[in-house]
């Protein structure tokens, strides 16, 4: 977990007493008799062939008994539905006419004026000046399809992007045309886009197993790949069941530092899933992949008030309780159950607990959780299990989200395992913050058990394949699964759960060219260009003086700032910034002012720690204002660097959230 992320809160209310593991249910041979269905979806016919090979001989190299976990997962989902007699009632999924998904994923895409709709904000047309040349390809490519259906119903014509930004009068002559295609803007994206990904070095295209990698967060995953895809590579054979197999990514640190998620405002952060799904949508373009939705559904939710109880509303209740929770209470409750008694027991999460006990559990659930006269030390360890497993599959809408969960799917089919990566850090970035916080929650406690392998004999293989099916599988969802798939598809969504797991810290990540692009929306919309009523080399003559004058800012070997800390000192700290001054330098100038200024040294001491280790200091710096809302910084961001990119930004020092406060 990052040093600097917050912690993840725990309400538990007992401990569990050991007990027996349950014996395991029979296997069942077929997931084709379960009436819940998983979510899958197909790679375009061109790529399909040499995916599906790939796939196969993966399959192929697997023992007969890695996948009981699976299937014994999915036999006790059945019996669970079937006890209950419920009945799998499918959402209703219209079939979406030529264009419909185009105009769905353009208003999503926060691009809802190039459908000719009015606009609340500039938003959507600053965001297209921001675009990378593949990102600007993908929204073309769904604007011109959206254009030839309207046109087939003979509808009005729709913007063209490039009219958005080169509005000019219809007496406009053929030069001025000429010099408006010739403007920057969207030159920069046909050419120095292009010559910027040319010249980048794309090492480690095949994969070695256990040996470290760089994973590259500068550059828009779909550059990446368009320059990849010019040149010939391998991707890597799979070993699902060997952990240890595994390539290992290091992102590494540029001047600026990593960003994570959490380390964003809110108001930054809400333009993040915008820029991540037109990036994930110019990189499945570029791998050949047809990005499909599922469109959202009305489901049915019940009058309870813990299970089958949508996020939002779960989340609403316990804020009441205890404002700013971010994971349901119960969701808590029942990890640090497990936590504390059940990561030693062996099987635990693959050996089924009693269905009935489970029942009667989640009915005492009900009525005596929020009074706090739940017992949990009475609760059989592998019962918790299957509550919390009961508690994921009964969410209105998949954890996963409704809309997202075939993509989530499909990144199996990607051959290369960077971009199965890539692809899964988008769709992360896309879900919703009570989804992610959630599904962060969970694979942070599933990362807990596959640290206890020796004692609960669960490696990340089977807890992966017993996860898979609670995660993929939903009843409001009415994909079928084709006739001789089920193998492929179950190891293919088992493996991406075993990413999620293992790769959870690099998946967390905010890429640097997202912030990057997000500083820009902020500039631009700070500006208050009036993109429609005035001619775009106007508006690139402003931009151009501006980018002077932060290019004079660069010359500057070295700076002398104000850093505030008006919670800790009066008066702001004068640092001397140059090439080689990081965060880290200040923080530590600052702790030397605070024994200078007379705190007391106990004080002093324990400011500087957090939950009792030297490691986590309980001082951060945050930038606030300019180009960016606020921004936890990285302890080993230059903030000369910083400074030149932001210039108009204040520096303030807080206390980590994570830790007591001291004052």
């Amino acid at each position: 977990m990052d040093k600097r992320g917050t912690c993840g809160s725990r309400m538990a209310r007992g401990v569990l007493a050991p007990v027996r593991a349950a014996s395991c249910a029979q296997l069942l041979s077929s997931s084709r008799h379960c009436p819940w269905k998983m979510s899958q979806l197909p790679p375009k016919s061109a790529v399909a062939s040499p995916v599906s090979e790939s796939t196969n001989s993966r399959g192929e190299a697997l023992d007969n008994l890695s996948m009981d976990s699976f299937w014994l997962e999915v036999e006790n989902i059945k019996q669970s539905a079937e006890a209950e007699q419920e009945e799998c009632s499918l959402a209703d999924v219209k079939t979406q006419e030529e264009g419909e998904a185009e105009a769905e994923w353009l208003q999503d895409a926060g691009l809802a004026e190039l459908l000719g709709e009015p606009a609340g904000d500039k938003d959507n047309l600053v965001l297209l000046s921001t675009l990378t040349r593949t990102q600007a390809a993908a929204v073309q490519r769904r604007l011109d399809t959206y254009s030839r259906s309207r046109r087939r119903r003979n509808k009005h014509p729709v913007r063209d992007v490039r009219d958005i930004f080169a509005a000019g009068s219809s007496q406009d002559t053929a030069a001025d045309k000429e010099e408006s295609s010739s403007d920057p803007l969207w030159h920069n994206l046909r050419t120095s886009n292009t010559q910027r990904t040319e010249t980048q070095d794309y090492s480690c295209t095949i994969r070695n197993p256990g040996k470290e990698e760089v994973f590259n967060m500068d550059v828009a995953y779909s550059e990446q790949a368009a320059v990849l895809l010019k040149g010939s590579f391998l991707s890597e054979s799979r070993n699902l069941k060997d952990g240890n197999a595994l390539t290992r990514f290091k992102i590494p640190k540029g001047r600026l530092g990593v960003t994570r998620i959490g380390d964003l405002s809110a108001q930054d952060m809400k333009k993040i899933p915008t820029l991540a799904l037109i990036e994930l949508t110019a990189l499945c373009d570029i791998l050949g992949f047809e990005l499909k939705r599922n469109k959202a559904a009305k489901l049915k939710t019940t009058e309870k008030r813990l299970f089958g109880v949508p996020l939002n509303t779960l989340l609403e209740n316990d804020q009441k309780l205890l404002p700013n929770t971010k994971v349901p209470l119960l969701l808590q409750a029942l990890l640090s159950c497990l936590e504390k008694r059940g990561l030693e027991t062996e099987g635990i999460l693959r050996v089924s607990g009693s269905q009935t006990r489970i029942k009667s559990l989640e009915q005492k659930l009900e009525r005596d959780f929020y009074s706090g006269l739940f017992r949990w030390d009475d609760v059989h360890q592998n019962d918790v299990s299957g509550l919390l497993k009961r508690f994921i599959r009964e969410l209105p809408a998949p954890l996963l989200t409704a809309e997202y969960l075939p993509a989530f799917a499909a990144v199996q089919n990607i051959p290369d395992l960077k971009q199965r990566l890539q692809a899964l850090n988008l769709l992360i970035l896309i879900l919703p913050e009570s989804n992610r916080n959630t599904l962060k929650a969970l694979l942070e406690f599933l990362s807990k058990v596959v640290a206890r392998e020796k004692n609960n004999k669960m490696n990340l293989w089977n807890v992966s394949t017993v996860m898979a099916p609670n995660l993929f599988m939903h009843k409001g969802l009415p994909n079928k699964i084709p006739e001789g798939k089920e193998k492929q598809l179950a190891e293919g969504a088992a493996d991406v759960v075993r990413m999620m797991i293992h790769y959870q810290d690099l998946l967390w990540t905010v890429s640097s060219f997202l912030v990057a692009q997000v500083r820009k929306l902020n500039e631009s919309n700070s500006r208050r260009y009036q993109f429609c009523d005035k001619r775009i080399k106007n508006l690139l003559r402003k931009i151009h003086a501006d980018k002077d004058k932060v290019e004079k800012n660069q010359r500057e070997p070295s700076k002398v700032v104000k850093v505030h800390a008006s919670l800790l000192l009066k008066d702001s700290l004068e640092v001397h910034l140059n090439n080689a001054t990081r965060v880290a330098d200040v923080l530590r100038q600052f702790q030397k002012n605070l024994c200078q200024n007379g705190w007391n040294i106990v004080n002093t001491v324990n400011l500087l720690k957090c939950n009792n280790s030297t490691e986590c200091t309980n001082l951060l710096l945050y930038e606030v204002g300019g180009n960016i809302g606020e921004h936890c910084l990285d302890p080993d961001t230059y903030l000369l660097d910083l400074y030149h990119i932001n210039p108009h930004a204040e520096w303030i020092i807080k206390q980590n959230p994570s830790c007591p406060r001291m004052f």
